[in-house]
């Protein structure tokens, strides 16, 4: 009966960690955040370390602005 519990509970814990594994990887990826992606990839916090950087690393820097060249009309 032990093993049914202990099992459920493996399950719940993947069934909760892997998404956010995931998505975190993704971003850290796609942000090229390489020590971030190596660090979410090897260490296993129960996804608190995954959430923390989702929620307050991943954030993309705003890029600046490019000023807009004026538009030139033929019909002046």
């Amino acid at each position: 009966m032990e093993e049914i519990y202990l099992s459920s509970f493996i399950l719940g814990v993947l069934l909760w960690t892997l998404p956010w594994k995931g998505v975190a990887l993704w971003k850290a990826a796609r942000n090229s955040h390489k020590r971030w992606f190596v660090v979410l990839l090897v260490v296993n916090t129960l996804a608190l370390l995954e959430i923390v950087y989702i929620f307050f690393f991943s954030k993309k820097k705003e890029e600046k602005a490019k000023p807009v060249a004026p538009q030139i009309n033929g019909n002046q």
